[in-house]
């Protein structure tokens, strides 16, 4: 009964710490089919709307339309709008969107990662980095964050933190992990002798999620080309993965945390071998304190790769 307890517990803290802290449907929904169906509705209307020569006003052909008569066709539909992420034309993705509000939505497709892909590539700093995801449009996270999260620390130092995403303080403030969690991480990095001036964070979505969800798998691959490129411009000697999302995404795994956390491996970035570790995320830590022993001993293992580095 106790193990079953304890499973219990260890499935609920992972729902909280993958922002899933309540129940709003029972069926999940494909809002971005709902946009497609829209769209398509919009596009029949127009079809088979008589022109402004033969129907001066609402008449009897306009009242006995079928597609007047369907669930929702009153309400105001989403109209299509061009958008670039860049000057160059090339670096457009090609996928349907849907605007809201003045805002345009992308429908998530190969061409966006392929765009995203591209952006990230054409950036040789880390300033240009900043303004490539500033102008990018390819992410419709951008839509509802109020900051772009991009990083916090030193881009000289030696040791690099990556999370998944920010959440609401992050969002507030434009920095990565400065929230209750961010606040535990700092004592974490003190505990070995660091503070923010010796360690550069980040996360691999730059975007706040509403209400703190988990990003979807389309927008962490959207976003992963530009997670790339800041660690091959930041070039760090060790990457730590805060949390099992981030190592999942960057190594290509589905190992869980508790397989990964604690066993040093080796990050390509296409042209250099970077050491790398997992650890629990703070997020989690504040909620399984019990888990905060490995984690220790997690940043002593960081502590001593450091030295061994430095020495060699």
């Amino acid at each position: 009964m106790d193990q079953a307890n304890r499973e219990l517990e260890a499935l609920l803290d992972f729902y909280l710490a993958s922002g899933i802290d309540c129940l709003l449907e029972t069926d999940p929904v494909d809002r971005f089919a709902e946009t497609a169906r829209r769209a398509e509705r919009r596009a029949g209307e127009q079809m088979f709307r008589p022109s402004d020569r033969q129907v001066q006003g609402p008449g009897p052909a306009a009242a006995q339309s079928p597609l007047s008569r369907m669930p929702g066709a009153d309400r105001p539909l989403p109209q299509t709008a061009p958008h670039s992420i860049s000057s160059n034309p090339a670096a457009q993705p090609q996928g349907g969107e849907a605007s809201g509000g003045g805002a345009s939505a992308v429908l998530p497709n190969a061409s966006v990662v392929e765009s995203a892909r591209d952006a990230a590539g054409n950036a040789s700093t880390l300033e240009e980095l900043r303004a490539c995801l500033e102008g990018f449009d390819g992410c419709n996270l951008r839509l509802t964050a109020k900051n772009l999260v991009f990083a916090d620390g030193n881009p000289q130092a030696r040791v690099m933190f990556v999370g998944e995403a920010p959440g609401r303080d992050e969002d507030l403030q434009g920095k990565p992990f400065v929230g209750r969690s961010g606040q535990l991480l700092d004592r974490m990095l003190n505990a070995i002798g660091l503070d923010r001036s010796g360690a550069y964070i980040a996360n691999v979505v730059p975007w706040r999620p509403p209400g703190n969800r988990t990003p979807t798998p389309q927008e962490t691959e959207i976003c992963k080309p530009f997670i790339m490129r800041q660690i091959e411009l930041v070039k760090p000697d060790i990457l730590v993965f805060l949390g099992s999302a981030s190592a999942k995404t960057l190594l290509g795994t589905q190992e869980g945390i508790r397989k990964l956390r604690g066993r040093w491996m080796n990050f390509s970035t296409g042209n250099a071998e970077i050491a790398c570790v997992a650890t629990y995320h703070p997020a989690y830590l504040l909620r399984s304190s019990l888990e905060k022993r490995q984690s220790w001993q997690d940043f002593l293992s960081i502590k001593q790769k450091l030295a061994e580095k430095r020495t060699n």
